[in-house]
């Protein structure tokens, strides 16, 4: 299990130090800062167990209704939970430390294509894939090379990075008038925007998340990014990316005082064969993000290593 500890500077003291804490709308509009912004600043979570692309079950379906909402919630949540796994089935974790949230009325978290399903591939990023050999494909483990990126507690990559799923899908949104900073609590990574409309992104050193720029476009905060490099291979649920040739753009809105709207567009023709885009609602918190310390937990890289080298050991020992 991956330690959560509580992180020693809490978003208040961030907003008492840059003095930006946000001020309360009167009106029923959104919070804005001193300087005049809609207030992104505060703890959100993307939890939902809304999937990432439509289910075949609803693939003429864009939204559930009301009636059709609330019986499903019941059965994805009884099919997903942890605690329905057969005795006889190890695994890491109970439903306790699932933190899954709910299902809104969408079908998927992809809106365009209109499918609501993830392009597809190009053809050469076909043969990429099926020549993987990484941990989420086949259970090969010859060195901490055969592990992904999110088992070794690196990066899930951009768009994975922002995407829900089982547990710990909460952000930290610290703003002042020149940056926006972005704490992911998975994987426990920092995202440091400038708000710099006339600058470039660097492209000296390629980024695991890619170098961004964001600006104002009315109330909504767009943010692109750009210069990845090109070492995430996955390609699909919370933890995957493009290629150094991907190009992402975010668009965050204040809707409400505990709504935020959130979108990211993702193309790169190396990869996907057309752009697509995802929305994930946020929900404000009651608490901050936690510390996630994944590299100090992470004792399966090592033990699975030790675990195939003594079933070789044994396996030539039988053959002798």
């Amino acid at each position: 299990m991956k330690r959560r500890v509580p992180v020693c500077l809490s978003a208040l003291a961030l907003f008492a130090l840059l003095g930006t804490a946000p001020l309360a709308a009167q009106d029923g509009s959104v919070p804005r800062t001193p300087w005049g912004d809609p207030a992104l600043s505060g703890a959100w979570t993307n939890a939902t167990m809304t999937p990432l692309q439509r289910p075949a079950d609803l693939a003429d379906k864009e939204f559930l209704t009301e009636e059709e909402l609330a019986a499903r919630q019941g059965e994805v949540a009884e099919r997903s939970s942890l605690d329905n796994r057969p005795r006889t089935e190890t695994g890491a974790y109970n439903e306790f430390w699932m933190e899954r949230g709910g299902l809104n009325r969408r079908t998927s978290l992809v809106i365009d294509p209109p499918s609501g399903r993830l392009p597809a591939l190009t053809g050469p990023e076909q043969e990429r894939q099926s020549l993987r050999t990484d941990s989420y494909i086949a259970a090969r483990f010859d060195s901490w090379l055969d592990f992904n990126k999110l088992d070794r507690c690196i990066t899930r990559g951009l768009p994975g990075a922002m995407m829900p799923g089982f547990y710990n899908h909460n952000y930290q949104i610290v703003q002042s008038e020149d940056y926006v900073a972005i704490l992911v609590e998975m994987i426990h990574e920092a995202r440091i925007v400038p708000l710099d409309r006339d600058g470039a992104a660097s492209t000296a050193v390629p980024q695991w998340l890619g170098s961004s720029r964001g600006r104002w476009e009315g109330d909504t905060l767009v943010i692109e990014t750009t210069n990845f490099n090109d070492k995430i291979s996955a390609r699909g649920g919370t933890t995957f990316g493009g290629s150094e040739h991907l190009h992402v753009v975010e668009r965050l809105t204040r809707v409400s005082e505990n709504a935020l709207d959130y979108e990211i567009t993702v193309t790169d023709p190396t990869v996907w064969t057309e752009p697509f885009t995802v929305s994930t609602p946020m929900t404000a918190m009651d608490e901050g993000v936690w510390e996630y310390a994944c590299h100090e937990g992470n004792y399966a890289l090592p033990n699975i290593l030790s675990g195939a080298r003594a079933e070789e050991r044994e396996a030539a020992g039988q053959q002798q």
